[in-house]
Formats: structure tokens, sequence, C-alpha cells
């Protein structure tokens, strides 16, 4: 699959740098009582969470329920028939599989003809659980970055025990082997971009005064095969106080494009191609989104307009900017994609002939093929099923081949394959929920401000409007990320199958009605993603489809932060919280592995302007001897290199110092999403959704 720059740059930038001793971002002991669980494997931290992870595991593990729920989580996720989504790479496409043989999984690939013909035989190309066991280690895959035209060789990544910090090691799909004496980078969180056959450029830590204050490479250096990399040249640099320097590249037509993005903050960049003359800067807005190229174009996700040559494009456009032509003198841009007032793009991929976009108009998906004439841009609109969510999942940049998925929350997967004149539906998932009597429809809820905010409901046909509904409500708002309606045997399994209601709401702060609607909750405007929240959450009530009583709420990450804040700023609303994998002490977060990266979006903590603010919502400041609470559900990973546990470590020992019960689950191993293994996962979410039955589902 074509390696979208936004998402190396995104997923790379809300990776964190792993501080296995929280000293040396620590500030003096009198200001937390609790710093000392920033210390991630402190033995005084790690004894304070194996009591809390025993405290639970006897709450909810003894439980006929969990036992029923992990059983049938862990029977889907190593399901033989589930779909095995392709990664075109060249003639082949390729998958990771896992299953409860495989734990860590079987890197493996087929010729793309046969995976289209419905083959099921797979060529292993790497065992994650041998190489595992010879090498002592938890490996778990991280993506491949290949040479192109040949797609010989590969730069292969690997992280120890899930965590984002990872290394690289280059691969050979022909001797399925590692290069003996190939390239290698030790563990870090930096990015490496192919310029040849021989020589990579590579972002890592290379010691002392090389990392910035976010935690990422600072500088980059190219690497020549067989050379001593401690001598290699630096071809890019940025201050330590900027987020840092990020890497990659794309095969396109002929052409080996090496990419260095000089990230100032997580919103601001400069972008450089590499040549052999030196850097070659690209003069396009620093918070525009790139996703790639096609044929000689970059093109481009516009977060503020852009005026040049006396054209005006709107933010929120797509925009085509010939690269070739730039590198001669000569700008040329072209809109690709300009939204209406409640459409949006959401993501694209590229073939050899075409780009493929898709867009929500409402919140609901749209997919589009673009093609290009040299001059002008013009769209067909790809016909769908009317209700629901495209996920775009690869494409080949030799050919016109690409593939796609659509689900809604009650229809499972179907996964589909274009090949510029034809789509064709290859492969459904099963329904592994009974979704009979369930319905999905879109309501909005007007927030504290007069603004509408549209929300998804899956609920049974025959719904009363008693308030007596068990409801979850979940949410996210933050970093231009949209929320959509896609199908989840978990969320099925454990709680829509059992009577529950679910509610996904599109509060402001994310990208579901384009950069307007992330902006308006950005910084001193943070708050609104809270109303928002909130505002779904009491026209459930108005509608008497739920209560307090029966109600919880939901996030993940910033999600996590959005359900502290629910926690402590609303806990009249609610009656469960599942706070996972949270930013909690936003006074520190700064301060906390990639914290600093974040700062666009939440603001300074140390600016006394910006922590007036701030310190209105802070959940670890904001909580309260004197109020009462639902008993909320802690989610974290120590191996989470990305938010720092300790978030939930000190908001949970705080809270319990008050009185507040509480129940806490911390996994070793994981990272961000708290779970490497299918049976991990397994556990995970059938602790988490014991839980909710147990608080919400009242007899």
């Amino acid at each position: 699959m074509r390696q979208l720059i936004k998402h190396a740059i995104i997923m790379t930038a809300v990776f964190a740098f792993t501080a296995c001793n929280g000293g040396k971002n620590a500030g003096k002991a009198d200001e937390d009582p609790y710093l000392w669980l920033e210390d991630i494997e402190g033995d005084r931290a790690l004894e304070w969470v194996r009591e809390q992870n025993r405290i639970s595991d006897e709450a909810f593990k003894s439980d006929p329920l969990y036992a029923e729920l992990e059983t049938r989580f862990e029977d889907v996720f190593n399901d033989r028939e589930r779909i095995a989504y392709p990664d075109i790479t060249g003639d082949y496409v390729y998958n990771l599989w896992q299953d409860e043989k495989n734990e860590r999984g079987l890197w493996r690939r087929m010729p793309l003809h046969d995976y289209l013909n419905g083959s099921d035989t797979w060529e292993i190309m790497l065992d994650l659980d041998r190489l595992s066991a010879e090498e002592n280690r938890m490996w778990v895959f991280h993506g491949a970055s290949w040479l192109g035209p040949e797609n010989r060789y590969c730069l292969l990544t690997l992280s120890d025990g899930g965590k984002d910090e990872s290394v690289v090691r280059e691969f050979d799909a022909v001797t399925k082997s590692f290069v003996e004496d190939g390239f290698f980078v030790g563990e870090s969180k930096g990015s490496v971009a192919w310029i040849d056959s021989d020589n990579i450029l590579v972002a890592t830590d290379y010691g002392e005064g090389t990392m910035t204050s976010s935690g990422y490479p600072a500088i980059a250096k190219l690497w020549k095969r067989g050379a001593d990399p401690a001598t290699a040249e630096t071809v890019a640099s940025t201050d330590t106080t900027n987020m840092g320097i990020f890497l990659n590249d794309s095969y396109e037509a002929g052409t080996q494009y090496t990419f260095i993005n000089e990230m100032k903050g997580f919103y601001e960049k400069k972008l450089s191609l590499y040549t052999p003359e030196g850097l070659q800067f690209i003069d396009i807005p620093a918070d525009a989104e790139n996703y790639g190229m096609f044929g000689p174009c970059l093109l481009i996700y516009l977060q503020s307009d852009w005026t040049i040559d006396d054209m005006t494009y709107k933010r929120g456009t797509v925009v085509s900017f010939d690269l070739k032509s730039y590198l001669n003198g000569i700008v040329k841009v072209r809109t690709v994609y300009e939204p209406g007032e409640r459409s949006s793009f959401e993501s694209l991929i590229s073939t050899k002939e075409s780009v493929i976009l898709a867009s929500l108009d409402n919140v609901v998906s749209k997919l589009t093929r673009y093609k290009f004439d040299g001059e002008t841009w013009s769209g067909e609109e790809i016909a769908i099923p009317e209700f629901g969510t495209v996920s775009l999942i690869s494409s080949d940049n030799m050919s016109d081949r690409w593939f796609f998925s659509f689900s809604n929350p009650v229809t499972p997967s179907t996964l589909y394959s274009g090949d510029g004149t034809d789509i064709r539906a290859i492969k459904k998932q099963k329904d592994y929920f009974n979704t009979t009597d369930l319905v999905v429809d879109q309501n909005e809820a007007v927030s504290k401000d007069g603004t509408v905010i549209p929300y998804f409901i899956v609920h049974k046909k025959d719904l009363a409007k008693n308030g007596k509904n068990p409801t979850l409500i979940y949410g996210y708002g933050g970093f231009n990320i949209s929320e959509l309606p896609v199908y989840s045997s978990v969320r099925g399994i454990g709680w829509m199958e059992r009577g529950g209601v679910y509610v996904i709401a599109n509060i402001r702060g994310g990208g579901e009605f384009g950069p307007a609607w992330h902006k308006a909750a950005l910084k001193e405007k943070r708050q609104n993603a809270y109303d928002d929240f909130f505002a779904v959450a009491e026209e459930i009530i108005r509608e008497k489809i739920s209560s307090p009583e029966y109600m919880g709420a939901f996030g993940w990450s910033n999600g996590g932060l959005l359900a502290g804040v629910a926690l402590t700023q609303r806990p009249d609303l609610y009656n469960a919280v599942v706070i996972g994998a949270p930013l909690l002490d936003m006074k520190r977060y700064s301060k906390l592995l990639a914290g600093a990266s974040w700062m666009d979006e939440y603001g300074d903590p140390d600016k006394p302007e910006d922590w007036k603010y701030i310190s209105k919502y802070s959940p670890y400041q904001n909580i309260s001897s004197g109020k009462k609470y639902p008993e909320p559900l802690f989610i974290t990973s120590t191996k989470d290199d990305r938010v720092h546990p300790g978030h939930a470590r000190k908001m949970a020992a705080k809270m319990l110092e008050m009185g507040h019960p509480l129940y806490y689950h911390e996994t070793i191993e994981g990272g961000h999403g708290a779970a490497s293994t299918n049976r991990q996962e397994a556990e995970m979410w059938a602790l988490m959704y014991t839980y909710l039955n147990r608080k919400l589902m009242h007899d």
C-alpha cells in the first residue's frame, strides 16, 4: 500500500519518546506527591500497578460474563475466515496474520492475481513468533518501506512489546531473510527513507543533543551501505525546541522521491525534497497535509486558505502541486476536490491512472474517482451502499488496482476491489453478533454555544423511551480525526447485542466537517469539544432514551482526556466512565514523553495565559474530595510510549486517597493500544465490557 505522507508524519508525530525513568522530566517532589508513579518501570510504581490490577481482576474476572466475552472475543480475533486485508506491493499482496497459533503473527504474501481469485495459499515471509523466541524479544510488526520498482528489499520496522519505539532492519523478499550486514537502525522513535539501493536517510537518536524536547530526532543523516554510520553526513537538522525531523519516500513513475519534513510543531512544518545537490525547499503552506505523489504531482490537503498567482484555494480543498514544474521554476496548482458546507475530505489513495478520494457528506462516506488530463481534474462518483463508512485499504501506483472496504455499525465489512473500470466485492466478513433487531440513526444535539452537533445512535428497533436504556457514548474530538460509524464485533458482542445503546458523538476538534471543525476546539476553544459531548448526553436524556443511572462515557487517548473531563465536569450525567490511555495531568503533559509535540493542539501549560484555560478542564487538577463521582475504569499500558501511563496512575492514586472508588487495569505490554496479541486484546475488552454491563445493565 502506498505510504501516504500525511500518515508518515501524523502517525510518527503521535509516537512518543520512551523515558523508562521519569526522573529527567520530573519537577520538584513537593509539587506533586504522585510524581513517583511517573517512574514507568520503577519497583514502587509497578508494585502499586500490580495491586490495582489484582483488585480489578478479582472484581471482574470471576464474573461468568467475563469468561463468556473473553472466549467470544478471542474466537473472533482468531477466526480463520476473517478478511485478510491486502497491502499491494508490486505483483504481490502482503498481510500480517495473527491467530491462536501465531500470536505475534505471520508476515506473508501471495500473487495479486491469486488473491483476487480467492486463493488461500500464502508464502510465509517472516514468522514473528519464531523470531521472538530466537531473539528473546516480543516482536510486533510495524510495517515495511519498499525500494521500488523491484520491491525486493524493504526496511522492516519491528517493535519490542508493541511500543512505538522500534528497530529497522533491511529485509530481502527473495531469500525471505534479513540482509547480512544490511542496513540496521537501533531502537528509536526515528524514521528512515530510501534514496537508492545503497543509500538511505536516517533520523534517529545520535546521542546527546540530537533529540528535541518532544523526544524526536533533531537531525537526519545520509547512510551509505557498508560505511560507518558514525561518520555519516548530516543532511538536515532542526532546533531542539522544535518537534523534530521526519522522513518518508515514494517511488512514482520511474522517480524516487525522498522527503524531509522539519516540523516546528504538530501543525507547522517545512517540507524539502532530497536531491544529490542538496535539499530543495517546497514552498507550500506550512500547515498543509501531504498525501503523497500522483505522477509528478504532490497531493495536498489545505488547512487554511492559500493564495498564489492571484488565485485563492479555500481551506478544506485538496489540490495537486506539480513538483517537476516547480523544480523548473514554474508553479502549477490545480483543484482536485473542494468541499461544500456540510462535506469534507477524509482520505485518498492513488493508482497509476487515478486518485480515489473518500469524502464525508454530513459524516456519511462518499467515494469519487478523479482523473487528470494535465490541466484539469474531473471526478466520477463511485456507487457504494447508501449509509456507512468507506475505508481505503491499498492501491498500486504501477497499475490501476486498488481496494476499499465498506461497513456500518450493523453491517460487517465488505472488501471491494477496483481496477479502473470495474468494482467488485471480494469478501464479506461474517456476522459476529446478532444485528437482526438493530438500527442506526443519525440525530443532532445543540451545544452550549448553539452549534449543531451530529451523532449516530445504534439501538434496538423497539427501543422504549423510558429513560432506562443502558447507553454508552463515545467521543474523541481532536487532531482533525473523524469518528465514523463502522462495524465492530467487540462492541456488538460486548454491548449492543445485549441491549446496550451505542452513541458516536461527532464533536468539534475532529475532522468531520473539515479544518474549521477541528480548529473550533483548539487551545483556548477546547471546552467546546467537551460541551458538545455533554450536549449529546443531555439530548439522549431529553429524548428519554436513557438517564444518568444508565449512561456511560468512553474515550481513548485524546478521547481518554475527554472521558476524564466528563468524569470531573459532569459526574451527574454518567454512572460509568472508561478512561483509556488518557492524558489527564495537563499541567505536566508537555513534559511527559511526546507531550511537547501536542502543544499546538492544547497549548503550553508553562505559559500563564495558556494555563489559565487549560487549568479549567485538566482532570488531574480538578478532581475534588468534596464531589461524588461515578466509579471509573482506567485502562493503560506500561509499554505505552505515546501517552505516559503516569497520567492514569496519578489520577487513580489521587482519587483513591480522596476516598473515591475506582477500577484500574494496566497491561505490561501492548503500547498505546494496550494489547499486542489477540489474547491480550480479548482480555482487555472483556474486562471493559464486563465493567460496563455491571454498571449500566440494571435488572
